[in-house]
């Protein structure tokens, strides 16, 4: 009787796929990321580079973390057609997980910058003209 070896080429393809996707994925809200926060900082850019940099380093223990908790699975695959549909179904979490995070890291942008540009508006024009009020 030959060993099953579906459940360890799985775990390797969705380990190896997972993690690079999450890499890579880190790689383009980092790089794109520090426009809005140096915007954000008014400037600063070694502010917006540390920040920029704790960003990610939260990402990947978030999503590699959840890559490793996922790993385990109740159904084991015995053929090629199981290890795939298991390994599109664990990959295809992933990158909703990936895709959830990007947003959540689209918020935290959106408000950092809102807030910023609140602090930099200039202050409200003062009324130019009464309107009488009848009594």
């Amino acid at each position: 009787m030959e060993p099953n070896i579906y459940p360890v080429w799985t775990y390797l393809v969705y380990v190896s796929l997972s993690v690079t996707l999450t890499m890579w994925v880190a790689r383009t809200l980092h790089k794109n990321g520090r426009i809005f926060l140096v915007d954000a900082f008014h400037g600063n850019e070694a502010l917006a580079d540390s920040v920029n940099h704790l960003l990610v380093v939260g990402f990947y223990l978030i999503n590699i973390g959840y890559v490793t908790l996922a790993l385990k699975t109740a159904q084991k695959p015995v053929d090629m057609e199981t290890a795939i549909e298991l390994l599109s179904t664990k990959i295809g979490l992933v990158l909703l997980v990936l895709g959830g995070m990007h947003f959540m890291n689209m918020i935290v942008f959106s408000h950092l910058r809102r807030r910023a540009m609140r602090e930099v508006a200039p202050p409200p024009v003062p009324p130019q003209a009464r309107i009488p009020v009848r009594a």
